[in-house]
């Protein structure tokens, strides 16, 4: 079992909401490129309203202009600090968390050799015994075992990544060159997380650790959080992003598509950190690994 960091990219539902935020950046982001023409400039923040003029119109609760929150307040996102260590970890347990059901159950749909190996093994069971009711519980102990061990693998991979670069978020992503670590906050609470790390050897950014909060999605957050990688990839002369995901879900595929990303292929063959490679896990557990790039340059 290796420990290092993983590529798990949590999936987000998205809406079709266009919402760069308009708040100034972090010290990494005080330069923009030349390609940052590609997204949308940011809007102005409002200033002082004319003696006489009417107030502005309010906006109702949850509206998602920009990366709108309760109350009509914009999400600010901006580099990370070692006080926010806490809740941008919960945030990626939380998230990482749900995709237990998600691999065990809506995952099999992906893999229809593991389809026809139950459907064999469902249908020997009928032939010994010629009862439904045993075949049907025989059916039900194998989807118990998908979940048994798609909570197996996903608490070991919980258990390395809390333990490599989760655990020093500051250590891992703020000092290092190349590398960085953003959240969305929310009336001062964090409700969101990406990070970005810098690889030399092909002068890319790999995407990594996105993740939001469930009681704020649909607002645009992830976009926005993409979004960010995005230009600190065209800030520090990248010639690319890169990202690695198993998500199940179609609106993380959808969300890394409408950033510009092209799918660039997927294996069934992934080893996630944190799996025994057992005959147990193979026969209970797949996940199948897209590759997506974004690129913003030739070399």
């Amino acid at each position: 079992m290796r420990c290092g960091p993983p590529d798990m990219v949590c999936e987000t539902k998205i809406v079709a909401a266009d919402d760069h935020e308009a708040l100034p950046g972090a010290p990494k982001d005080a330069r923009r490129g030349p390609n940052a023409a590609m997204w949308p400039p940011l809007p102005a923040a409002p200033g002082p309203a004319a003696p006489g003029a009417p107030p502005p119109a309010a906006q109702p609760r949850g509206s998602p202009a920009g990366a709108g929150g309760a109350g009509g307040r914009g999400v600010c996102i901006r580099e990370f600090r070692a006080a926010e260590q806490e809740e941008a970890r919960r945030i990626f347990y939380d998230g990482i968390m749900e995709r237990i059901p998600n691999t065990a159950f809506r995952g099999l749909r992906q893999h229809p050799r593991t389809q026809l190996l139950y459907a064999l093994l469902a249908a020997l069971c009928f032939a010994a015994t010629r009862s439904l009711l045993l075949t049907g519980l025989a059916a039900a102990a194998l989807l118990a075992l998908r979940y048994y061990y798609s909570r197996k693998v996903v608490l070991a991979y919980l258990d390395c990544a809390l333990h490599s670069d989760m655990a020093d978020i500051e250590r891992y992503y703020m000092k290092p060159p190349g590398s960085c670590f953003w959240v969305a906050v929310l009336d001062g609470h964090v409700v969101g997380i990406v990070a970005a790390r810098g690889r030399a050897e092909d002068n890319t950014v790999e995407l990594l650790r996105m993740s939001v909060d469930s009681r704020f999605r649909g607002k645009g957050i992830a976009k926005a959080l993409g979004r960010k990688v995005l230009e600190f990839a065209l800030l520090h002369d990248y010639a690319a992003v890169v990202l690695g995901t198993t998500a199940v879900k179609v609106a993380a595929h959808k969300l890394y598509e409408s950033l510009g990303f092209r799918h660039m292929g997927a294996s069934d063959r992934y080893v996630l950190p944190g799996m025994t490679l057992s005959l147990a896990e193979r026969l209970f557990f797949q996940v199948r690994y897209h590759r997506y790039r974004l690129q913003l340059r030739e070399e």
